[in-house]
């Protein structure tokens, strides 16, 4: 007599359409909810679909619209931007809610892992939250931050478990975003959330690789600057400019390679291959640089109050060296870094503690 072997649990995976950061992060869970026998699901538009279909073609989509935030061309007006669009955030977590309850039954969903994505949780079945941004930091500093937290917290309490990506103690990559004086009650920290594998031995190609991301119209405004600085220099170098959806490869200058998009391994690669990085301060890319012990030059995307905060948390750690946009130099950054102590991340923490709690997670299904 045969024995049926189980039916693997369906999970849906939701990122927030804020950069490319969260769906990025999302990889690694993805990943080790396949390892443990669960059938995943991922909702997502636009370019995050594109970049989670090209790393696992085999997983089903579901198209949900994003909160589809709009940026303001100054970092000055960033916030201001956000606040006047905070009706229209509340409107797109009551519309995913509505879809969340018609999806879970329409195909059978057994858990949701929501990614900063306020309206994903259920109340018959188990719903992550996850977030690196307790703390959310403003413009306008202590009693917005405080209604906010308020908001941020009654929401992250209607789900079963909050994920924070980063370790409890010291040290860690978020400062008091994620470690302020008070937790919800249901905060379980993930640790270091990465897609990228550490190698030895792999041999310099690049002395410095460029990573652009985040919101429009800041995004093109850093790619432009630094395509101008870096030109006459005599320097090996990659720009990435995080558009999966587009597919182009030129050299711009003798050594200088601009290229639209690399997948997963290509970018794994590419890192491990250069001498120093320079990226945004992106919560994402702040695990990737720590998972691979890199040194980099970060420029916070202007008016974005968690990454200029980080960058200069960070700087002053000794992890990362930081500069704003708005008094980037890249002549003068690059020799800033040579003389700047840096500091390992990676060789104080355990890179993989995720695994254990996804994990313990797909089993308790």
């Amino acid at each position: 007599m045969s024995t049926s072997s189980p039916v693997p649990k369906k999970i849906l995976v939701v990122p927030l359409d804020w950069g490319l950061g969260h769906a990025t992060r999302d990889i690694p869970l993805i990943a080790e909810l396949l390892n443990a026998g669960c059938e995943v699901l991922i909702a997502a538009e636009g370019k995050h679909a594109a970049l989670l279909a090209q790393e696992f073609p085999q997983l089903t989509i579901l198209p949900l619209a994003g909160y589809n935030i709009r940026y303001a061309k100054k970092g000055v007006f960033f916030g201001l931007k956000i606040v006047q669009q905070i009706p229209k955030i509340y409107r797109a977590v009551a519309n995913e809610k509505a879809w969340l309850h018609k999806t879970v039954k329409e195909h059978g969903i057994d858990a949701v892992i929501s990614d900063n994505r306020f309206g994903l949780s259920h109340p018959d079945i188990p719903c992550v939250f996850i977030s690196h941004q307790l703390l959310i930091k403003t413009p306008f500093g202590g009693i917005t931050e405080k209604i906010l937290k308020r908001i941020n917290y009654f929401y992250i309490k209607k789900y079963s478990a909050c994920w924070v990506p980063d370790f409890s103690g010291e040290p860690n990559l978020s400062g008091e975003l994620a470690h302020p004086s008070e937790l919800p009650a249901n905060v379980t920290y993930l640790g270091c959330l990465s897609r990228f594998e550490k190698k030895q031995g792999v041999a310099q190609k690049y002395d410095l690789l460029v990573l652009i991301s985040g919101p429009e119209p800041q995004r093109t405004q850093l790619e432009e600057l630094i395509i101008s600085q870096i030109k006459p220099l005599p320097v090996k170098a990659l720009i990435v400019s995080g558009k999966p959806d587009q597919a182009f490869k030129k050299e711009i200058a003798s050594g200088i390679t601009h290229v639209s998009h690399l997948n997963a391994k290509e970018l794994n690669d590419a890192m491990l291959a250069s001498g120093l990085v320079l990226s945004r301060s992106g919560y994402t890319t702040l695990m990737d640089l720590a998972k691979l012990d890199k040194k980099a030059i970060l420029v916070p995307t202007p008016g974005q109050t968690e990454q200029e905060y980080l960058g200069k948390w960070l700087m002053e750690k000794g992890y990362f060296y930081n500069v704003p946009q708005h008094e980037f130099d890249l002549t003068q950054a690059l020799k800033a870094s040579k003389n700047f102590p840096f500091r390992s991340f990676s060789q104080e923490q355990d890179m993989s503690a995720y695994k254990e709690v996804v994990r313990k997670f797909a089993a308790s299904l």
